[in-house]
């Protein structure tokens, strides 16, 4: 950890402020859309709003980055999301379902802005520790797993709306985030010089291990979204298991996904990036299997520990990859391409699951998943085949 400098400390402690927005709003957002949507399949709508906004943030958020620096940017961003927490309370005392959806739509700006940690992380460091950077960051959602639930419970009586209290709550942690990031300082990159044209996306884009790095990321984030989800509304609404058991789940969850992260780096030296690829994908399989066999709580725990581990080492392998396949000058828009892409498909990935766990059930639900899984084994095949390094 000795070669990791003052901003990945910073922004790590900082992710683990802002992403409990993530973990809030999977646990709680479906029990409030129950509460107000008109029809009851419209329920898990708030959480599939969160990453659809984050899908459509994503381009703006890495330009306006682009244009004012990370750290600008960053105060920015988290200044309005103070304002949306509190907007979100005031949605909610009404007991207006689409305002709610607009505000959650709106976190979606907040969860791009700290997609781009890890990236902004990586740019603090030497090339050879891109990896531990990365992992070191996505360790803030380890606190986040039960930051962002405790905050939801504690909150939920403080005033007469269910829930408001949580979102005040919630305001008061970005507030917190915004001070840590104070002393966060921009990272000067080595641009082209002036005579030498970045490549079109086209001809990146030509290069397989740029997509690579962005299916393997862009699954892992659909298949865990998918299921994730979908969880607290088939456990709590469907299956009758308390609140809180389905938050213990939900926060295991949570936690196995960045767990992972304080071993990433031995894993990587040990497995190497394609194996540690491989065991995310076998670890997403199994997740699907214990949840497709019952209903229990040890069944819906254990998958979504599995579901958790697997996109951690997807997720770290592709995001590991995605450096290599660009020069300093071209990163954000390749940064912008990724996370589009990723956000895009996990959006219709969290928009379907409630419509989906009510109108197909868990287990046709669950079979969804399979040609993602199959897809991702095919492509990590083939480079094995190819014998193409990914290091």
């Amino acid at each position: 950890m000795r070669h990791l400098n003052l901003n990945v400390w910073l922004l790590t402690i900082a992710q683990s402020l802002l992403m409990s927005v993530s973990s809030m709003i999977v646990l709680i957002g479906g029990l409030v859309g129950a509460k107000y949507a008109p029809v009851e399949n419209l329920a898990t709508l708030p959480v599939a709003c969160v990453v659809i906004g984050t899908a459509i943030a994503v381009v703006p958020v890495t330009q306006l980055m682009k244009k004012l620096g990370r750290k600008r940017s960053f105060m920015l961003i988290i200044s309005v999301s103070i304002c949306n927490a509190i907007f979100a309370t005031y949605t909610i005392s009404i007991g207006h379902f689409y305002l709610f959806c607009l505000s959650t739509f709106l976190f979606g700006s907040t969860v791009a802005c700290v997609m781009q940690f890890r990236f902004a992380a990586m740019e603090s460091v030497a090339n050879e520790f891109h990896a531990k950077a990365a992992s070191t960051v996505l360790l803030g959602g380890i606190m986040a797993a039960f930051i962002g639930p405790e905050a939801a419970i504690r909150g939920k009586n403080l005033f007469t709306s269910e829930f408001t209290g949580s979102f005040i709550l919630l305001a008061v942690l970005f507030l917190i985030a915004l001070i840590v990031l104070i002393p966060f300082q921009n990272t000067k990159q080595i641009e082209q010089s002036a005579d030498e044209k970045q490549r079109p996306l086209r001809l990146i884009m030509r290069q397989d291990l740029f997509w690579l790095a962005i299916i393997s990321a862009t699954i892992a984030y659909a298949v865990m979204s998918f299921i994730m989800t979908a969880t607290p509304v088939s456990m709590h609404k469907m299956d009758g298991h308390s609140l809180e058991t389905t938050k213990w789940v939900i926060q295991s969850h949570i936690l196995a996904m960045f767990l992972p992260s304080l071993v990433a780096a031995w894993t990587i030296r040990k497995l190497g990036l394609q194996r540690m690829m491989i065991a995310g994908l076998l670890s997403l399989s199994l997740s699907v299997a214990i949840a497709f066999s019952g209903h229990a709580v040890f069944n819906y725990w254990l998958s979504l520990v599995l579901l958790g581990i697997g996109w951690n080492f997807l997720f770290i392998g592709g995001t590991t990859i995605l450096p290599q396949t660009y020069h300093s000058s071209e990163r954000f828009k390749v940064q912008a391409f990724n996370d589009f892409t990723i956000f895009s498909c996990q959006a219709i990935a969290a928009l379907s699951a409630g419509w989906l766990v009510f109108s197909l059930g868990w287990e046709l639900m669950l079979l969804i998943t399979l040609p993602l899984l199959i897809l991702q084994a095919t492509l990590l095949f083939r480079f094995s085949y190819k014998k193409t390094s990914i290091a």
